[in-house]
């Protein structure tokens, strides 16, 4: 099975969790994502038990603390964004049907790992019709949010997406953070 590789999870760590964009460091206490939801460490959607959904919202923060009460270390951190990413990655591995590099393959993972939307989207019909320049030029269409009802465009997202982009084509994505 492929897994996404070490630039690609470069790139994951320096947009989930961590408002400085350092991929060295994490939030390991429950926050609000910029689209409401209840999440922790590395982009982990924190999901409650009872009834398999993601929360959201500020009337959920009580419920996140309960499931996360003091937190999580660094090392759980690296596990369930580590899980998520396999995850992740099996999904992307079903739906692509051309052959990836593994820069390819990564961007890719980073993307549905953080849209959820791979399957659905023109960037993956122009990926498998072999046309790679119309699927790398899709990934700028996925720079909204969701925001107090209205989708507006993220400043994070539009980042993001340019970085993966950049991974995508086969080049450096740092540059493309800031």
């Amino acid at each position: 099975m492929r897994a996404i590789n070490a630039t690609g999870l470069r790139l994951v760590k320096a947009f989930e969790g961590a408002e400085d964009g350092d991929p060295t460091t994490v939030n390991l206490d429950p926050y609000l994502d910029p689209v409401g939801v209840w999440t922790i460490g590395w982009g982990h959607a924190i999901a409650d038990p009872a009834t398999g959904r993601f929360l959201r919202g500020p009337a959920a923060e009580s419920r996140a603390r309960e499931l996360y009460p003091g937190g999580i270390t660094f090392m759980q951190a690296e596990q369930l964004l580590i899980a998520d990413l396999l995850d992740t990655a099996v999904n992307v591995s079903e739906a692509v049907r051309i052959p990836l590099d593994s820069d390819q393959f990564s961007a890719l993972v980073s993307f549905d790992f953080n849209t959820g939307a791979l399957r659905k989207s023109t960037l993956l019909k122009k990926l498998n019709a072999g046309d790679l320049a119309g699927a790398a030029a899709e990934f700028g269409r996925w720079t909204k949010g969701r925001v107090d009802g209205r989708l507006v465009t993220l400043p994070g997202l539009v980042r993001r997406r340019r970085a993966e982009r950049r991974l995508f084509e086969g080049g450096g994505f740092e540059e493309a953070t800031a």
